[in-house]
């Protein structure tokens, strides 16, 4: 009888050990994450003007998940709230004016108040893709400084994506997809897909992130 290496014992040992703890609970509790995280950025984007430091609380809260494998405590992610509310309302109100001038320039399209027709819709669409893929980095970068830093990430991000345009085209993509979504589906599922959307763009960042911001 052939005697079989003790190494191949190990590694089958091993295998053996990693499908019995890919649970499908841990999915399920993953995803379930995803979307009481969500949510809690909904809740907390309620004034408007307080989207910016949800999001950035939200990203930075991932980047932790990422990288420490546990989610941040509760007096954490408060903690970076707070330090995030002074700058939030300008960043909001920045976002949440450019979001309504491109909507207003795509129904306008759509409905056809402006001409242009197709091509233009399609030229539009491909630009608020890109911004949206452009807004999702730097939601990104900011979470991986600690929810802080919005002027520099974004910055840093006007740099980093002509150098890696697959990654941005990726970004784009997710975020367009996301509203889409977000349009179809009922209203109570837009911040599930919230939470998935930031999600999917930390994975996507992680292949070749943004380089952080040098020490002063």
């Amino acid at each position: 009888m052939t005697a079989v290496p003790a190494h191949t014992d190990a590694v089958h040992a091993q295998t053996d050990a990693v499908h019995a703890g890919a649970d499908w609970r841990d999915t399920l509790r993953e995803a379930t994450d995803l979307a009481l995280l969500g949510f809690a950025v909904a809740l907390a984007a309620l004034p408007v003007l307080t989207l910016a430091p949800a999001v950035a609380t939200a990203s930075a809260a991932l980047h932790d998940r990422s990288v420490t494998g546990a989610w941040p405590d509760a007096r954490t992610s408060l903690r970076r709230f707070g330090r995030a509310l002074p700058a939030g309302p300008a960043v909001s109100a920045v976002a949440l004016a450019a979001a309504a001038l491109l909507a207003a320039d795509l129904l306008a399209l759509t409905t056809g108040r402006v001409p242009g027709g197709g091509p233009a819709l399609a030229l539009t669409a491909v630009v608020v893709a890109v911004l949206l893929g452009y807004a999702g980095l730097v939601a990104v970068a900011v979470g991986r400084t600690g929810g802080r830093g919005w002027r520099s990430a974004a910055r840093r991000v006007a740099r980093a994506c002509p150098e890696r345009p697959g990654v941005w085209a990726a970004a784009s993509g997710v975020c367009a997809l996301a509203v889409v979504l977000g349009v179809l589906v009922t209203p109570v599922a837009v911040p599930i897909l919230g939470g998935y959307a930031l999600a999917a763009l930390h994975a996507l960042d992680a292949r070749r992130p943004v380089p952080a911001p040098e020490p002063s």
